[in-house]
């Protein structure tokens, strides 16, 4: 099946904001619930033990990624990192629950952070979750560059897949949203009405779906976005692209190691 980069919904400047918050929040819900990126914990245990990092710097966080249940997950294996959560525009109450959540394990940069260049202070193996299919080949080239660039591990997950299984799997959002909407907090008015009066957020969380699988990335295509990129730096990193999980659904993986300096 061919990626296709197709818009979509929540992320237009048209959609109202309490949509774009209703599709987030139940994602991020379902995240949680679900402890959907549970399996990828040793992985990326390896690339903090490697990187001698005890500082995650999380890209494109949204609503505040998958930290609550991934805390959990990391610490079974022997690593309690800290987490610095940013995105280009900051969900800062988001970023305030989460805090709380967590005792301040997980905090919220306040700026808004490019991915593609991430600022000299935040130092850190960086972490992308369920946001590289957002970005075209030469953005994603871009991301994984400015990681190179600092010598900074990176790892990125996808929890969805491109085939068909896939989409017909998210042909089920709408009944999941009916069902969950009640239990995912905060509590919003808004989200009761444009969920069971107007139906736009089950709507547009099956339409952002399907779109979501029609972009992701392959293994072997993310293993070719790495080949892009300058010879020294791809000879200075290791890359590994693969999936991970015995579920329906198979997270996808990119993992970039920066090999170790010479001491002599």
């Amino acid at each position: 099946m061919r990626r296709l980069h197709l818009f979509e919904i929540a992320d237009q400047p048209w959609c109202p904001s309490a949509v774009r918050d209703g599709c987030v929040e139940y994602l991020q819900f379902m995240g949680d619930a679900g402890k959907i990126y549970a399996p990828i914990a040793p992985q990326l245990a390896a690339a903090l033990r490697q990187s001698g990092d005890t500082l995650v710097v999380d890209l494109g966080s949204g609503a505040g990624g998958p930290w609550r249940s991934l805390l959990p997950a990391l610490a079974q294996v022997g690593e309690h990192p800290r987490v610095r959560l940013t995105d280009r525009l900051p969900d800062r109450a988001a970023f305030d629950r989460i805090a709380r959540d967590t005792a301040g394990v997980v905090t919220g940069d306040p700026r808004s952070v490019d991915a593609a260049a991430v600022p000299e202070d935040l130092r850190g193996v960086r972490t992308i979750f369920s946001a590289l299919h957002h970005f075209r080949p030469d953005e994603v080239r871009a991301v994984l560059r400015d990681a190179v660039a600092r010598r900074e591990c990176i790892a990125a997950f996808e929890a969805t897949r491109r085939d068909a299984r896939a989409i017909l799997l998210m042909g089920l959002t709408p009944f999941f949203v009916l069902f969950a909407t009640p239990f995912v907090r905060p509590f919003r008015w808004s989200r009761l009405f444009w969920t069971y009066v107007l139906p736009a957020i089950p709507l547009v969380t099956i339409f952002d779906g399907v779109v979501s699988c029609l972009r992701v990335y392959t293994p072997d295509e993310l293993r070719a976005l790495t080949r892009d990129l300058c010879a020294d730096d791809a000879n200075d990193y290791t890359w590994e692209a693969g999936e991970i999980g015995s579920g329906p659904i198979p997270i996808t993986f990119l993992v970039g190691k920066p090999a170790p300096r010479s001491t002599i």
